[in-house]
């Protein structure tokens, strides 16, 4: 049997009621009651401070706090200490996770993202946690679809944020995906909790900063609605991987850095899923570090020559059709000069 952690909400109190919408969407994003503590990954900012003010008052006792300072930026340090200093009111255990060197990149954001959520797995694991939280909302979401959409992202793209992932081994959930940005700054208002708005934030150096204005200045856009369709996109995302999975157990041939798979009769996008995960399984059987590879690279071209009937190399990997066989192996060494016969 279920344990209810809040009683049956009054309509007369509005905390009440958010606190059991939360409730729910924490347990339909585990897909049940929780079975050991949540890390909540909070910043400082409102929405990870509205999340955590709820998960306080719906899983009291069962929560735990990580705030990770990327060493971007000297206030995140002071921002901290405050997140740590109304966990102790809370009575909720909190630590500060640090980068073990120094963040670099030509994205520093999606370097800071990486960074975050090893430092947040691993902590949980150190805790015991069965699951990380973060505070990605509706406004989060709609955003990262319209970002997505400009860049031509295909299906898994525009799927955007998922309720549920497993990112660097741990299990995250993002139990805030139906909520709007100003409601949780409403909860964290009236609850007179502290937080701080991240000036990066409003920065239109960054191409999500944009776009969140764009949102603001267009109502018409609909948030909600553009989060609904990026939740319609994950489900179909999933089915196509379910497909994929099923296709690659019965038609793909494995041997060491070597794959073989028939693609007679497959639409396109099976067909580009199975060659990017034959790819990547050589890329990894062979050690191939470079060129840089990744699952959401661009394959349109390879995808064009191969189903002409002409081989094509990609990320390090030879791809040679034999009719509707397509071979995968590491490309040959390149000869330098001086290098013997």
């Amino acid at each position: 049997m279920s344990r209810r952690a809040v009683p049956p909400p009054s309509v007369s109190d509005p905390f009440a009621l958010a606190a059991e919408r939360f409730h729910h969407d924490v347990n339909r994003a585990l897909g049940g009651e929780p079975r050991g503590t949540i890390l909540l990954a909070v910043s400082g900012g409102p929405d990870s401070m509205a999340m955590l003010t709820l998960a306080a008052a719906t899983f009291a006792g069962r929560i735990s706090v990580a705030t990770v300072d990327h060493r971007l930026r000297e206030a995140a340090a002071d921002e901290a200490v405050m997140v740590a200093n109304h966990c102790a009111l809370l009575h909720v255990p909190h630590a500060t996770l640090l980068p073990v060197a120094p963040i670099t990149g030509a994205s520093l954001q999606a370097a800071a993202r990486q960074v975050r959520y090893r430092l947040l797995a691993d902590h949980a694991r150190a805790v015991g946690a069965a699951a990380v939280a973060t505070a990605h909302h509706a406004d989060d979401q709609a955003e990262t679809f319209l970002m997505r959409a400009a860049r031509g992202s295909g299906i898994a793209g525009l799927a955007g944020v998922r309720a549920r992932a497993v990112i660097d081994g741990a299990t995250v959930i993002r139990p805030l995906l139906e909520w709007r940005r100003a409601e949780l700054r409403a909860i964290v208002r009236r609850a007179e909790a502290p937080f701080v708005d991240d000036p990066t934030n409003a920065d239109p150096a960054h191409d999500r900063t944009r776009f969140r204005r764009l949102l603001d200045a267009n109502e018409w856009l609909g948030a909600p609605q553009l989060a609904r369709a990026a939740a319609q996109l994950a489900e179909a995302d999933g089915d196509v991987r379910a497909i994929t999975d099923w296709l690659w157990s019965s038609r793909a041939t494995v041997d060491g850095a070597q794959v073989q798979i028939d693609m007679a009769g497959l639409p396109r996008e099976l067909v580009r899923r199975l060659v990017r995960r034959g790819i990547g399984l050589v890329i990894e059987s062979a050690a191939i570090v470079a060129p840089k590879w990744s699952d959401s690279a661009n394959v349109e071209a390879l995808l064009d020559a191969v189903g002409g009937g002409r081989r094509a190399t990609q990320a390090g990997v030879v791809v040679q059709p034999q009719r509707d066989l397509w071979r995968f192996r590491p490309a040959p060494a390149r000869r330098t000069a001086g290098s013997a016969e």
